[in-house]
């Protein structure tokens, strides 16, 4: 698979239309090679899933190159994974759980080399069991719990059940942040519903397949 140069540049333009919406090109299972081209065409903000592959991968890049970019982890987080992606991203976005919150604290108070300097609450929009994600109706609690430790929250993410029209979904995001901080960034779309999702307010749509083919 190579990266579709002209479809990627017709997203950005699509992307950047509307008022302060940002992409986030999702290279999981992409070569150090992908990564550098699109460096080079001054995209610099991407998306790991699995703390061990973005490592492998992006401990490839030399210092300049690690300063340009701009690293998110999208998938979920194991506690045991903690100290390696908070020396590695520069946002988390996949906040779920006390006890992730908890270890987290536990490893910016033991360590100086922490990157990770912004967190994304995800939420299980879908109330579905194989997701992760904290339930919707626990968001106000969870949020608290966040902003009391003093842990930046810099927005809210979701992944809406696949195959539904993903439209009620980003709304009831869109609501939630309203009601909980209207400064709150949010991290919804991705290749399949971005189009929808920016017309609901997303600030970041994390994209992947649609831009390599």
């Amino acid at each position: 698979m190579a990266i579709n140069l002209k479809n990627l540049e017709l997203i950005n333009r699509e992307v950047s239309s509307y008022l302060d919406a940002k992409l986030l090109i999702v290279t999981k299972k992409r070569t150090i090679e992908d990564i550098r081209i699109l460096i080079h065409k001054g995209f610099y903000r991407f998306g790991e899933n699995r703390v061990q592959e973005a490592k492998l991968k992006y401990s490839q890049l030399s210092e300049i190159e690690q300063k340009k970019i701009e690293l998110d982890l999208i998938g979920p987080l194991q506690t045991n994974k903690v100290s390696e992606a908070l020396e590695l991203f520069n946002t988390i976005q996949s906040l779920d759980r006390k006890k992730l919150v908890d270890k987290i604290l536990e490893v910016k108070n033991r360590h100086s080399n922490v990157k990770t300097k912004k967190y994304f609450i995800q939420i299980n929009i879908g109330d579905e069991e194989q997701k992760s994600g904290i339930r919707f109706n626990e968001l106000d609690n969870f949020y608290d719990y966040c902003t009391h430790n003093e842990l930046k929250i810099e927005g809210l993410m979701c992944i809406p059940p696949n195959g539904l029209n993903p439209n009620p979904y980003f709304q009831k995001m869109l609501s939630a942040r309203n009601k909980l901080n209207k400064k709150l960034k949010l991290s919804m779309g991705m290749s399949g519903d971005y189009v929808a999702a920016l017309s609901k307010g997303s600030n970041l749509v994390r994209l992947g397949s649609i831009i390599f083919d």
